[in-house]
């Protein structure tokens, strides 16, 4: 099982590297995207290299401190201050660590296959947020012929509609029940052999963590090992939830404190989709320049944008104009651009004063 779960991660994360070289080709002929990628590549420092250090440090730091705190508050009594303390905390980190399953997503097939393992199965499969449930419609978000469309997996605008309170109320309940549903996925999973068609549609609608219901995953032989690989131990951690508190290992308080606290962690990503980017797109696909406008960088130090958008991604416009870049190296990269492109790039534009300024808009709609 081990050796399957190294292939198979190893195998589903090609992301950053397919994404950047189709990205590449397709912004050549725009004048500032080209500028911006011969800047990255004439500097004297690698932007693309990975600090593996960086990874386990923060991976690690974070697995202690989110843990450390889900302790705490699973385990001293109900409704103490300990417990209520601790739960902000505990959602906190645990929504830090496992933003690094887009970390894991963008590695190189054949990058720190060690950590990738580490990584699902210490965080992954213990939050039954495995990272090939995440791979695949990440790598769609990013593609020209998803992006912005009906189906990208990842775009707002596909779920919630700006200013429309009965649009917003859908939405909120939808981010409510999701850990409940991802739940119901990896307890359920047996029953999808019952039939080839069963384990078909859950392979391609119940098998990304995304809240687009239209979004249909495309999948490959390495996909369906990757899946079947993460939902033994899926199923195996999502059997003992209930099974401790039948057994009287555990009080049944347990139960609707992991799914708040689950909860805490999936709003905390879903505030932070709303200003990922600006959600212009009116459905169609886009080109690469259209693509990056409607992207956002966050450079300044405001403490919700802070909250949101952990280990450097808030320039996530830079992001998805160099997918491979380790997140540990965006900082540096946005400063190197910004002192050496043209006064006029169109790149200095992508820089949002703080979350709210873009969230709101996506909230409430056009003012």
């Amino acid at each position: 099982m081990a050796e399957a779960l190294i292939m198979t991660f190893m195998a589903n994360s090609t992301v950053g590297v397919a994404v950047a070289e189709a990205d590449e080709q397709q912004g050549d002929e725009i004048g500032w995207i080209s500028e911006a990628r011969q800047a990255i590549r004439s500097a004297s420092a690698d932007f693309f290299r990975v600090s593996p250090i960086r990874y386990w440090f923060d991976f690690l730091m974070s697995l202690v401190l989110a843990y450390s705190a889900a302790w705490v508050y699973l385990s001293f009594p109900f409704g103490s201050w300990q417990q209520l303390s601790a739960f902000p905390i505990a959602a906190f980190w645990l929504y830090r660590m496992g933003s690094l399953i887009h970390e894991v997503c963008h590695l190189g097939a054949h990058e720190m296959w060690l950590f990738k393992l580490a990584w699902n199965a210490l965080g992954g499969v213990v939050t039954l947020t495995p990272s090939p449930f995440f791979t695949r419609h990440h790598r769609d978000h990013h593609s020209r012929r998803f992006y912005g469309t009906p189906e990208d997996p990842e775009y707002v605008a596909n779920v919630m509609e700006g200013g429309n309170p009965a649009s917003i109320i859908g939405y909120s309940m939808h981010v409510l029940l999701f850990p409940g549903l991802v739940f119901l996925r990896f307890l359920l999973a047996p029953l999808s052999f019952i039939h080839p068609a069963v384990r078909d549609w859950t392979l391609r609608k119940a098998s990304s963590l995304t809240l687009n219901r239209h979004y249909d995953r495309k999948l490959t032989p390495a996909d369906r090992r990757a899946i079947l690989a993460v939902e033994v131990p899926c199923f195996l951690r999502a059997c003992m939830i209930p099974l401790l508190v039948l057994l009287g290992l555990s009080d049944w308080t347990r139960i609707p404190l992991l799914y708040a606290l689950a909860v805490g962690t999936v709003v905390l990503n879903q505030l932070r989709q709303l200003a990922d980017h600006h959600f212009e797109g009116d459905g169609d696909r886009v080109d690469m320049e259209s693509h990056i406008l409607d992207s956002c960088n966050f450079t300044r130090n405001d403490p919700l944008t802070l909250l949101f958008f952990p280990f450097s991604i808030r320039y996530h416009a830079l992001h998805h104009l160099f997918p491979s870049m380790p997140y540990h190296n965006l900082k540096s990269a946005h400063e190197h651009l910004a002192a050496t492109l043209p006064a006029d790039s169109p790149y200095h534009s992508l820089d949002r004063p703080g979350w709210w300024s873009v969230a709101r808009r996506t909230l409430l709609g056009p003012a």
